[in-house]
């Protein structure tokens, strides 16, 4: 369903730790252009540091590889049927998810004494389990020198701004200059020659995902590349991102996003206004039939098995251009492959730039170029032809850190070409 509901407006009064770049007079006033309310703020904390400092009670948890871990138990009367993998994972602190399901697929693992191998089998009250934790998978990617946008980094996590056009981690068509090739060189880990194999994703399967470019199943990479990528940003999508550098952190990490206590806050500029202006879709997302590559909000999906449960809560900041587009705030409750983008799309309202969910170039010229100025038309028309993505953009990302418990909070500005556009369509006020 599609509700209203009162949003808690875009602040970031409430924030841990707040990042700023290198350049201020440059990247920091396209921050205070699109938030200016918030601006005064910001430079009253300019002395807050870029990194959260590690108390000196912080809790070191060494890096175990935690091979050869067993354990034997019936499951507890009070579960009911609950998934192979979520039980195990349930029963084992400091393991991930993803390394649970490595160790189910490689036979690893028995219920009432017969192998199985699905990681999604159900288990039901009574069943007796065993299970051996598998050796740490090889890494399956080659450390390259990528420059990387560090917003934080500890022993345990590192928080990263990818740019546009950076795929996350290795895949079929793309096994090289990723974000994890990059890290790898970053953390001084060996290189090892990638395996240019392609699981099938299991459609049950759970994942810590935002707005992601599933290309593979996401426990091989998980399970197989160090360190670990928890959640994942779409190739043209920009902004923050963390990344667990040990095991422990990203079994926490995973636990955050399954629970939903992370706050991952994007904004995007939509081809026309969402109506109401603020609120709260609730529509399952799930493979588009006609077009393998789409997802698509399908309402009543979850019921026939054809999508999953997804939530996202949205509001107006700002409208432009009579109408023709607005920046527009997205606090994610789920995070489902396109999750952003096919919601906007089911109200209406593409993404601006997003080909593939009809936020189409011509689309946008035709909403934007009679409702800027004439003086105008024409840098519409330059920066909307240059624009070869989705205006989307995560600008905010919170959590609990794995190791200390401290609550952190990150933020980092629209990357130019965004921010540019936005600029343009405020200045020509119509």
């Amino acid at each position: 369903m599609l509700s209203i509901s009162q949003l808690p407006s875009f602040s970031l009064t409430t924030a841990k730790s707040l990042r700023y770049p290198s350049s201020p007079s440059s990247s920091l006033s396209i921050f205070f252009s699109f938030f200016p309310k918030v601006s005064n703020f910001v430079r009253a904390s300019s002395g807050i540091p870029n990194l959260v400092a590690c108390s000196p009670t912080e809790i070191i948890i060494p890096r175990v590889n935690n091979a050869g871990l067993r354990i034997e138990e019936i499951v507890d009367a009070a579960k009911g049927k609950i998934r192979l993998d979520s039980w195990i994972s349930s029963r084992i602190n400091g393991v991930s998810r993803a390394r649970v399901q490595s160790s189910i697929r490689l036979g690893l693992v028995t219920v009432n004494g017969r192998v199985v191998d699905k990681v999604s089998h159900n288990v039901k009250s009574g069943d007796e389990v065993n299970c051996t934790i598998s050796e740490l998978q090889p890494l399956k990617a080659e450390a390259e020198d990528i420059p990387l946008d560090i917003v934080y980094e500890d022993k345990h996590v590192l928080v990263v701004n990818k740019p546009a056009h950076m795929v996350v981690h290795p895949a079929p068509g793309n096994p090289t200059g990723t974000l994890v090739n990059g890290i790898l060189h970053h953390c001084s880990l060996p290189c090892v020659d990638y395996s240019n194999s392609e699981e099938d994703d299991d459609p049950d399967e759970e994942t810590f995902s935002d707005d992601e470019e599933m290309t593979t199943s996401p426990s091989s990479y998980a399970a197989s590349v160090r360190p670990g990528i928890v959640h994942r940003l779409d190739k043209g999508t920009t902004g923050l991102l963390v990344v667990a550098k040990d095991e422990h952190s990203h079994a926490h990490l995973a636990e955050q996003f399954k629970l939903h206590t992370i706050e991952r806050v994007y904004v995007s500029l939509t081809t026309g206004v969402p109506s109401p202006p603020q609120g709260r879709i609730e529509i399952p997302i799930g493979r588009d039939s006609s077009n393998r590559i789409r997802m698509a909000a399908i309402p009543g999906g979850v019921s026939g098995g054809r999508a999953r449960h997804a939530a996202s809560r949205y509001k107006v900041i700002e409208t432009f251009a009579g109408g023709g587009s607005a920046l527009v705030e997205w606090r994610l409750e789920t995070g489902r492959t396109h999750q952003i983008r096919a919601h906007a799309k089911y109200m209406g309202v593409p993404l601006l730039g997003d080909e593939v969910y009809g936020g189409t170039k011509s689309m946008a010229l035709s909403l934007l170029q009679k409702r800027v100025s004439r003086s105008d038309q024409e840098e519409i028309i330059e920066l909307i032809s240059r624009m070869d993505r989705p205006c989307l953009h995560a600008i905010v990302l919170g959590f609990t850190h794995p190791c200390t418990g401290e609550i952190v909070k990150f933020s980092c500005p629209p990357p130019s070409d965004l921010a540019e556009i936005v600029g343009l369509l405020r200045r020509s006020g119509l």
